[in-house]
């Protein structure tokens, strides 16, 4: 008999299960009367915008929206049985340990009041730094304040890099992959001289220190030295947008009555006159050059390689003076100190190197190492600091004093361009692969992030920043691969700043 009543239960046991299954796939499957309860000819009665594929697909999907909820009912009730088990077994083992009456509830109120315990603990260890940085965030999106000012449009390629000049009258430099670079009134944003002596892109532009002469680097492996003399529109009304006289011999000038590309565009080329001869070819290069400065004082100049070395010029001369040997991979940027005869290079080899020329007979080199990819650019800062831009997506700002580790390390979401460093106010400027423009303080606090949408800020790659802190109009300018360099207002408080 026990034998018996055993497989009669199990019989039941089965049946019953098989019968719930049973209501569970009609549960499932039902139709959307039966789940509305609504009589049938009322609801065949409406009529339905939907059209019927549509609808029968709507319904398909709410029946297994359905079915997936019914899983998780069941595994919730399998888990509330495993834990009221798992109670029942603690109940017991408490009532042998400390011979007291410990029911389910009392166990439920115990762990409860735990869990409660726990929770409060975390909430007060974490929600004050959490609330930190949270109002910090807001702080700096609601009091910087970073305008767009003027659009510099008019060539015909992405623009690599940007340049302003040392000394008056101040004008912003463009060197693009259209083989050109350009010169612009910062306040009009007319284009007021056109350098075409390039056979390849222009890939850097710097300004002489204390002469109107320009130095560009391009593709077509040389490095070129040519002379300017503009001068800007004056205040007066006048019928042509821009009063320019080039200083220049008669086979340097060329005027053009149309230009190639966007003729009479918002650039106002068709008065724009073109310098073709340059004063100096640099050439000793066997690959593209990507970046060339002035060193202090403007009689040499470097140029950097995708031939995996940086040269050293004598700008009089146009010879030769060193050949600086030892990244393993093609140079990405090159960058001169402000007052001292030093030079960094950076590469794709993830590295970048410090070459010494203050002393003319030991020209010494330090290896930097810290990224995990290409080094995209190093500039100098005030004092003796260097920061560093990559594309592993971080930012890092050294001593160079020691080079083991950075000072400050600042984490982004995409690579970063050239960079460039505020002087007065310390604020790096990110351009990023990802159309944003970001903005830190030397300690890696964000600062702001520039305004981007599809009317306003760049629609592809930014490629450069560069800082103009004399300008009280436009005191920083990005350019990209939209083929255009925009000028913007930075106004951070100082108060930020020190946050």
């Amino acid at each position: 008999m026990p034998v018996e009543g055993g497989s009669s239960a199990a019989a039941r046991q089965a049946k019953q299960k098989r019968k719930s299954h049973s209501l569970s796939i009609r549960r499932t499957n039902s139709t959307e009367q039966d789940r509305t309860g609504l009589p049938r000819d009322l609801l065949e009665g409406q009529e339905s915008k939907l059209p019927q594929p549509l609808r029968n697909n709507l319904l398909d999907l709410f029946g297994q929206i359905e079915r997936e909820f019914e899983t998780l009912y069941i595994e919730n009730l399998e888990l509330r049985r495993e834990i009221d088990t798992l109670n029942e077994r603690l109940a017991a083992d408490g009532q042998t340990v400390d011979g007291g009456d410990l029911s389910r509830g009392a166990l439920k109120t115990k762990a409860s009041h735990s869990t409660s315990q726990l929770s409060q603990k975390l909430k007060t260890t974490y929600k004050a730094s959490t609330s930190k940085i949270v109002s910090s965030f807001k702080a700096t999106t609601s009091r910087a304040v970073c305008q767009l000012v003027k659009e510099y449009v008019g060539h015909r390629d992405g623009i690599w890099d940007l340049g302003i000049t040392r000394i008056h009258p101040v004008v912003l430099g463009t060197a693009s992959a259209d083989h050109s670079a350009m010169l612009w009134s910062i306040e009009t944003g007319k284009c007021l001289l056109k350098y075409v002596g390039h056979a390849g892109s222009v890939n850097s532009i710097k300004f002489h220190p204390t002469e109107q002469m320009a130095l560009t680097a391009s593709g077509d492996q040389t490095a070129h030295i040519w002379r300017y003399m503009v001068q800007l529109p004056t205040p007066q009304p006048v019928a042509d947008i821009s009063v320019l006289n080039i200083l220049c011999n008669s086979d340097e000038v060329e005027f053009s009555d149309k230009d190639e590309g966007d003729g009479d565009g918002e650039g106002g080329f068709s008065d724009c006159p073109s310098v073709r001869v340059p004063v100096t070819t640099l050439k000793s290069h066997q690959g593209v050059v990507i970046a060339a400065d002035w060193l202090v004082g403007g009689k040499q100049v470097v140029t950097a390689s995708w031939d995996r070395t940086a040269n050293l010029y004598d700008v009089e001369t146009s010879d030769l003076v060193h050949t600086l040997t030892g990244h393993d991979q093609e140079l990405t940027h090159c960058c001169t100190h402000p007052t001292q005869r030093l030079v960094v290079t950076s590469s794709r080899d993830t590295t970048f190197r410090l070459w010494d020329f203050r002393d003319p007979s030991i020209h010494s080199v330090n290896v930097f190492q810290g990224h995990t990819d290409t080094v995209t650019s190093a500039v100098f800062t005030v004092a003796d600091n260097v920061v560093s831009g990559s594309d592993d997506r971080t930012v890092k700002v050294w001593d160079l004093k020691n080079m083991r580790s950075p000072i400050a390390t600042i984490r982004t979401d995409s690579a970063v361009n050239r960079i460039s460093v505020s002087v007065s106010q310390r604020i790096i400027a990110l351009p990023h692969d990802n159309r944003q423009v970001r903005l830190f303080d030397m300690t890696g606090v964000r600062l702001a992030r520039l305004p981007r949408t599809n009317r306003q800020g760049h629609r592809r790659m930014v490629c450069c920043s560069v800082w103009c802190e004399d300008n009280p109009t436009c005191n920083l300018f990005t350019c990209g691969f939209d083929r255009q360099a925009i000028g913007w207002n930075i106004n951070i408080p100082a108060l930020l700043q020190e946050k």
